[in-house]
């Protein structure tokens, strides 16, 4: 039988623990890895496992992400069911709100999994970096004749107080659910680490219909799967979880480790983005078996110029994006988006920056986010002294990164020269 699946991605998130990153755009709109945005993570997982019938569903300050979308993610499959939509929310419930939780976002667009009637819908988030091959885990749903999987990655039992733990049988069926509790249950067969919820859901069409409309009729519920839907599920249906860390990637070494990121923060941002200077990262951006899909921009290539003492365009240990120019300047352990221009003399160094910006002569950058079109001017420094930073007006975060909103359209050497 071929199986018909129908996906949503859930992208309507504020993201505000990412601000001011989030302050003009959704959260899975936010740059990342140069050249792409947190959202082609997901969708590239999707496609690349075989999924095409992709809805969107899309809420805060979704311009930029529909921007992306239109540029970098247009299917146009020969069969009707090939698509990627974005979808607003509907304002089909009796207050017509907006989406009020993950369940009430299926729930609004719930004729269209009436209309294309799949044997299983999958529901994912767009806040994460992470490669799945999604597949594995319906056929895992299918094999365990599953009412619904949830996607489960083991972490240190120490850190169970961050996240929603699964609790399960040796066989992975699903007996519990711990919200962020310190002595939540450990795994049956690791007594040193936990299952957290990755919050990615397959579920068999009958069953989430069913739940729908009963959660719809609860007054109280804040209808989301993870505190609503889920939890009434313990003991009426087969739920199980799918352990993410057995999931194989094709072109990935063999028992190589699954990646997975939460950049829920600036500072697990940070971290994320730095991951992928090593020499061998764990998050493999390369690899041609499993693309990281985004959209198809008409840059230049990246340039670096001029090879003279105290003036030599170089990048060591950094991830360069299209149209970017060094120019005389260096740039060591650092992310730069598309359009950047680092000038003579100038240093980066352990950080990311946005498209467009431009990095005056002699200006020294280090452990900083710059948000797009940011202009450091001349001898500027920026992540050397915090209170200084926090003086021109700059986010600076608990672990002293140095984040510079785009508004900062110029940084004058007259007033910020250090």
């Amino acid at each position: 039988m071929q199986l018909r699946v129908l996906a949503f991605v859930l992208a309507g998130g504020k993201g505000t623990r990412l601000y001011p990153l989030t302050k003009e755009r959704a959260k899975p709109a936010v740059p990342f890895g140069g050249r792409y945005r947190i959202v082609d993570f997901v969708l590239s997982n999707l496609i690349n496992s075989g999924i095409y019938s992709i809805y969107v569903l899309i809420q805060f300050k979704s311009q930029s992400l529909l921007q992306h979308l239109r540029e970098g993610w247009e299917v146009s499959g020969l069969l009707r069911n090939n698509f990627i939509i974005p979808v607003p929310a509907q304002m089909r419930s009796a207050q017509e709100d907006w989406y009020r939780g993950t369940a009430d976002a299926i729930t609004q667009n719930i004729n269209l999994i009436e209309q294309a009637d799949p044997h299983v819908v999958v529901i994912f988030g767009a806040d994460h970096i992470y490669r799945m091959n999604i597949r594995q885990m319906i056929e895992y749903h299918v094999e365990k004749r599953a009412g619904v999987t949830v996607a489960a990655i083991p972490v240190p039992r120490e850190h169970a107080i961050e996240f929603g733990v699964i609790e399960t049988t040796p066989e992975g069926r699903i007996i519990g659910f711990h919200e962020k509790k310190a002595d939540a249950p450990t795994m049956p067969t690791d007594p040193e680490r936990v299952f957290a919820s990755m919050g990615n859901y397959v579920f068999s069409t009958e069953l989430l219909l069913q739940e729908l409309y009963n959660d719809l009729k609860k007054l109280s519920s804040s209808h989301d799967f993870g505190k609503d839907i889920l939890p009434t599920l313990i003991g009426t249906s087969d739920m199980f979880a799918y352990d993410f860390q057995t999931n194989v990637i094709p072109g990935d070494p063999i028992g190589s480790p699954q990646y997975w990121r939460d950049v829920g923060t600036l500072d697990a941002y940070y971290e994320a983005s730095m991951d992928l200077r090593s020499v061998s990262p764990e998050l493999n951006l390369y690899n041609r078996q499993w693309p990281l899909r985004t959209a198809g921009y008409f840059d230049a290539p990246a340039k670096f110029v001029f090879d003279e003492d105290h003036r030599r365009g170089m990048a060591v240990d950094s991830i360069i994006a299209g149209s970017s120019i060094v120019s005389g300047g260096m740039v060591r352990g650092s992310v730069l988006g598309r359009g950047v221009k680092v000038h003579t003399g100038s240093l980066i160094e352990d950080s990311v920056i946005f498209d467009n910006c431009d990095i005056g002569r002699h200006a020294k950058i280090r452990r900083a986010i710059l948000e797009k079109n940011v202009k450091i001017g001349e001898g500027v420094r920026v992540g050397y002294d915090p209170d200084e930073d926090r003086k021109r007006g700059w986010l600076v975060t608990e672990s002293g990164i140095v984040v510079i909103e785009g508004h900062h359209s110029t940084v004058d050497i007259a007033t910020l020269q250090v």
